[in-house]
């Protein structure tokens, strides 16, 4: 379990962020258009998952949008925009701000990516929603990069995580 905090307050995740070095676990996540999409769907891609709890905050657009911008330069990457948001707002989201260089997915059936990588919120006013994180993982499906943003109203550490592709 990793404490992260919300407006300064204390609150838990479901474990520890999967490490680096390792190889990212398969899942099943649903994308805007409700079509069920797993890790064999970006096979050979570099991947930036950009972990969050909501669209409909600022902090969370701001990642999106920023993500957005910088995928467009890089060669054989995919930003997936990870919450638990319904598929419906995630797309009414990135339509109205004209984002295409990134890939929503919501893990709003079950929430199992969440529980599976140690990043599901367990108490306080967001529980069952996914922390702040972001994961890159290479072409061969291996991590290497993890950030759990402490703060869950901060950034995440652009530089960083875009710095290892």
């Amino acid at each position: 379990m990793a404490t992260i905090t919300l407006g300064g307050n204390p609150i838990h995740t479901s474990g520890e962020l999967p490490t680096i070095g390792s190889k990212i676990t398969d899942f099943k996540l649903v994308k805007t258009d409700l079509s069920v999409v797993s890790l064999q769907d970006f096979t050979g891609k570099r991947l930036v998952l950009n972990i969050f709890p909501s669209i409909d905050t600022g902090t969370c657009a701001a990642s999106v949008r920023k993500f957005n911008e910088s995928a467009s330069a890089l060669d054989n990457t995919i930003v997936l925009c990870i919450s638990r948001d319904l598929p419906f707002a995630q797309n009414r989201f990135c339509g109205a701000e004209g984002l295409e260089n990134v890939v929503n997915l919501s893990d709003f059936v079950e929430g199992n990516f969440g529980k599976t990588n140690g990043l599901e919120i367990t108490d306080g006013p967001l529980a069952g929603l996914h922390s702040r994180v972001v994961i890159v993982v290479d072409e061969n499906g291996v991590i290497t990069h993890t950030e759990q943003v402490a703060e869950i109203a901060d950034e995440p550490n652009y530089e960083a995580a875009l710095s290892v592709l």
